[in-house]
């Protein structure tokens, strides 16, 4: 992996010497305030502007004002005009657009497409504040309201819509959000080094279209474009037929060794000296190779037609997620191509301690009242020690966005941010709800060799198991723990983030440690599933893991004098789910008294593994074939529903569904007032047919959910 250039390693911006600002500035007379004229830099966001580094614009605004640069926010605009994006005129460098925290139809929109009636991120969970597609049409409105800005985009939606993509929501292949957003630039991942060197080198009077070599960003350009210098061009279809991919060469693998020189005197002999390279030139031989190689995905036209072509270029396009080997892709879209470089090179400690210990003033802007707004209450006493995730799921998009590699803050930079929590942030009672991220757990774990993590391209650390140079050592989260809660005015310090359960069973004092200290009478972990199918083309260990954790759980919580519980969360309808595979499910949670009160249908989002398999019904972790369907997909309403029922089995409402289907499996003998039935054979009352489930957290739900098979 090539050095990056450090955050903090720029000469500041000229208007450094207007300071820092409380709020980054929402209105003229706040940027009067400061003494602006201008801003250098206006962002764009679909969020209610809480300046917390929970939220991007936030955080990337702090970023560039500790680079000198006046940033100010428009947020959530009226996107029916270009008026809302005039408010704080004109900026001097650029726009920079971004949907929010979330993708705006994930935002809008359930599994079941249907309109959501709040937004998290709104004051007062107000809806409708943001338009579908908002990144696109953001852009399109500063492009609008001034003509000559450069309009630079990104944030999750920028990350997860960067190439050709499946839309659930239209139920099609659309093209990249490059075209339809006519941004200048798209920044993908966390884009903070990106944007920065962009920053000053669009002050220092260069234009956006010069810029092609920032790693993390994607451009569109004359179809056949390349950058100066000898590069080479490869086909993804020859690379992968659609087959084997290649693998990426051992560093520590000795050469092939070359074919004999012939023997003078030999017709077309030639005598060549032999030079020996160690294994560093090697290396540097082939990563200098890499990083001159493009590979040619199957254009957009071929992907929007062709499933067999859409799951190769999804395989691929993972393949090439590796910062430390992934090579440059490009993607035609008629007659201009999308060109993405390489992934950014993700920040070390010192960078993350920089960033999130910027002056935020930790509070919605002033502009927004006393409003409620969920999203903030959710994170106000909570702290990110960590960003990445090398776990792997097919239905989730973190590392699409964040990346596989682990990017953890120092223990002192946590340590100051618990305590500026306590010292600042009003209502705040002593109770800190969560240390943690994407995991809780991944915390400053890491492959065990730079050079090793440099050629992986495997697409998880941990499936089918732990990858023998992965690290788990989780010491240094005990030892965090610890010291949080030994600080001053601290009661409590909860663990809200989701722990992967098969790395801390790695690690059994971890479980002692945070079921005898973190956790607040439940503790909630993502089994996804009980079956071997779903979970294969999940890429989730198995329950056997999962006992083991239960079993450590209930040891460690007895231990501690303690009544507490496992809160599993699991998928209906992902790719690969059978009704079978359902009814094996309900049957488990039936004979584990858990009666689950909040469940979910899985729903396909761009460019996600999984989204790949409901889209094509093929498994892009294997080798893509043309011919049959390989994966079970239940995309129609009915089964969606039927999958979801079998989670909630003991809902009333539910039960004329479950019972049509399991006569129709040829298992009538679950049917019956039995413990051994699923679902009774009558109906009750309108009147009484509502939920009889506790709602979570209730005594009476206590007790269902210990883990424990219920009696015979």
């Amino acid at each position: 992996m090539s050095a990056a250039r450090l955050l903090t390693s720029y000469r500041p911006y000229w208007a450094r010497r207007f300071g820092t600002a409380p709020f980054l500035p929402m209105s003229r007379e706040e940027m009067a305030a400061l003494g602006w004229d201008r801003c250098d830099i206006i962002l764009v966001t679909g969020d209610a502007y809480i300046d917390h580094p929970s939220f991007g614009m936030a955080l990337i605004g702090r970023v560039l004002e500790a680079q000198g640069f006046r940033v100010g926010i428009i947020s959530q605009p009226d996107w029916r005009s270009a008026q809302a994006f005039r408010v704080l005129g004109r900026p001097n460098l650029y726009f920079g657009c971004t949907a929010g925290n979330m993708d705006s139809m994930v935002n809008r929109y359930t599994s079941d497409r249907k309109i959501r009636s709040d937004d998290a991120y709104t004051a007062h969970a107000e809806a409708h504040k943001r338009p579908d597609r908002a990144l696109a049409v953001y852009a399109q409105r500063c492009r609008e309201a001034y003509k000559n800005v450069p309009v630079i985009i990104g944030g999750i939606e920028g990350s997860l819509r960067r190439i050709a993509h499946y839309d659930y929501w239209s139920d099609k292949v659309r093209r990249s959000v490059l075209m339809d957003s006519k941004a200048d630039l798209l920044l993908f991942g966390n884009a903070e080094r990106a944007l920065v060197e962009l920053s000053h080198r669009l002050a220092a009077g260069e234009k956006p279209g010069d810029i092609r070599d920032l790693r993390g960003s994607a451009f569109l350009v004359p179809h056949g474009w390349k950058p100066s210098g000898e590069w080479h061009e490869l086909d993804s279809l020859a690379m992968d037929t659609p087959g084997q991919v290649d693998r990426h060469p051992d560093p520590y693998a000795s050469s092939a060794s070359p074919p004999l020189p012939q023997r003078e005197g030999e017709a077309g002999a030639t005598v060549h000296p032999i030079h020996f390279q160690s294994k560093e030139q090697r290396r540097a031989r082939l990563l200098a190779s890499r990083a001159h190689t493009v590979i040619r995905l199957p254009a957009y036209e071929q992907v929007a037609r062709n499933d067999v072509l859409y799951a190769h270029a999804s395989r691929v396009f993972h393949l090439e997620s590796n910062p430390g080997n992934a090579r440059a892709l490009v993607q035609a879209h008629g007659e201009r191509d999308v060109w993405l470089n390489p992934p950014p090179i993700p920040l070390d400690t010192p960078e993350m301690d920089h960033i999130f210990g910027l002056p935020y003033a930790r509070a919605p802007h002033p502009s927004y009242g006393n409003a409620r707004i969920p999203a903030w209450e959710m994170i106000r006493f909570s702290i990110n020690i960590m960003r990445g995730c090398f776990g792997g799921c097919t239905f989730c998009s973190i590392t699409e966005h964040e990346g596989r590699i682990i990017q953890s803050r120092s223990e002192a930079s946590i340590l100051r941010e618990i305590e500026a929590i306590r010292d600042k942030t009003p209502g705040f009672t002593g109770v800190i709800s969560d240390l943690g991220g994407p995991t809780a757990n991944m915390y400053r774990l890491a492959c065990r060799d730079k050079k090793i993590e440099a050629a992986c391209r495997r697409l998880s650390c941990v499936y089918p198991d732990i990858c023998p140079n992965m690290g788990t050592d989780h010491g240094p989260l005990v030892q965090l723990y610890r010291k949080a809660r030994a600080l001053p005015g601290i009661k409590k310090i909860l663990i809200g983030s989701g722990v992967r359960y098969d790395l801390a069973v790695r690690s059994p004092e971890y479980v002692k440690e945070l079921v005898s200290h973190h956790v607040g009478g439940y503790l909630k972990i993502a089994p996804e599933h009980t079956e071997e199918g779903p979970l294969r083309h999940m890429m989730k260990p198995g329950m056997a893991t999962y006992e083991r954790f239960r079993q450590l759980f209930e040891k460690y919580s007895q231990a501690a004098g303690k009544e507490q519980y496992l809160i599993p969360y699991f998928i209906a309808a992902h790719p690969g789910t059978t009704d079978q595979d359902m009814l094996n499910l309900a049957l488990w949670l039936k004979a584990h008294n858990f009666r689950l009160d909040q469940v979910q249908n899985f729903l396909p989002t761009p460019m996600a593994l999984a989204t790949t398999m409901y889209h094509t019904g093929r498994n892009p972790l294997k080798k893509v074939l043309q011919g049959g369907r390989e994966v079970s997909v239940p995309r129609q309403g009915r089964i969606r529903r039927l999958h979801k029922a079998f989670l909630r089995y003991h809902d009333p409402k539910n039960w004329p569904l479950l019972r049509e289907a399991l006569k129709a499996m040829g298992r009538e003998d679950l049917i019956g007032s039995g413990k051994r039935h699923l679902v009774p054979g009558f109906q009750p009352a309108a009147a009484y047919s509502r939920d009889p489930s506790p709602k979570t957290g209730s005594a009476s739900a206590d007790r269902r959910r210990k883990g424990r098979p219920a009696a015979a």
